[in-house]
């Protein structure tokens, strides 16, 4: 059983930084894609973005490309996710995902951490 645990949201102010973490147990992360997804209140779960994994390339949303960063520690069976410039449209819950498929559709990947809430105020 693999499970995965976001930790690191939080309430931040609009042009702030947050950083969230996510840690696997069960299995190393060490061979599979990882990444996270958002859903605001009222609208779908919306991906953000993943790192490969080899380490080689990242993806991100249009929306949050150029301030959010996401890097990987296998060694540590964590990655993360840096937020810059957080605007209140940032204003969800966000997963932690892994799987072992390219793809940016929630459908793609295999385990889920339980969301750690992120709100942005004006």
């Amino acid at each position: 059983q693999v499970q995965l645990v976001e930790s690191g949201g939080g309430l931040v102010q609009a042009g702030g930084s947050l950083r969230l973490s996510c840690s696997a147990a069960g299995r190393t992360v060490a061979g599979l894609n990882l990444g996270w997804f958002r859903q605001a209140p009222g609208k779908e779960r919306e991906f953000v973005g993943y790192i490969r994994w080899d380490f080689e390339r990242t993806y991100y949303a249009d929306s949050v490309e150029g301030r959010f960063t996401i890097s990987r520690d296998n060694a540590k069976n964590m990655w993360y996710l840096q937020m810059d410039s957080l605007q209140p449209e940032g204003t969800a819950v966000y997963y932690c995902v892994a799987g072992e498929v390219f793809a940016t559709s929630a459908g793609a990947f295999r385990y889920w951490g339980q969301g750690t809430q992120v709100t942005v105020s004006s």
